[in-house]
């Protein structure tokens, strides 16, 4: 396969409906769930800035272990309502943190990380897992973010 450099928009409304339309592309027709989140963690990796982990944790036994990323080794096992990821499975919604440090409980698997967006991860109307974005930037992720992840999130969650 060829590979072709891609410059990403740095207008969020226009990254995100690009992305959306290469998720798409990478995800029609392949039944496999473990190569269609490798590739969303590889895709996200590649086109946002300011970024240093991305990946998903999946709900097994009543906590979250880690699935497929991009970044730095990270921690396995979280138990639901612990840390910004295991809290938004507990509140079912979208938390994006401004500064991690401030967040109660936030459990730092990369120290270089200061805020933190996370989107629960929907199949058969109950959560399965979450998408985790991590920034070593203060207010990294914004509502363009929020808006633009989730409407990528359910591009995964029709595929499943």
């Amino acid at each position: 396969m060829k590979q072709v450099n891609i410059t990403y928009p740095t207008e969020k409304k226009k990254l995100y409906s690009l992305l959306k339309t290469q998720l798409i592309a990478l995800t029609d027709g392949v039944p496999h769930m473990l190569a269609n989140f490798s590739n969303a963690s590889a895709l996200l990796n590649q086109a946002l800035t300011d970024i240093n982990w991305v990946g998903f944790y999946f709900i097994k036994e009543n906590q979250l272990v880690l699935g497929t990323f991009q970044g730095k080794p990270a921690c396995i096992e979280i138990k639901i309502g612990n840390g910004v990821c295991g809290t938004a499975v507990s509140q079912n919604k979208t938390i994006v943190v401004e500064n991690v440090h401030d967040f109660p409980g936030h459990i730092a698997c990369d120290s270089a990380s200061n805020s933190e967006i996370v989107i629960p991860i929907h199949a058969h109307d109950k959560i399965i897992g979450v998408l985790d974005i991590d920034s070593p930037i203060f207010s990294r992720f914004d509502e363009e973010d929020k808006k633009g992840l989730e409407m990528l999130v359910r591009v995964l969650e029709e595929m499943l």
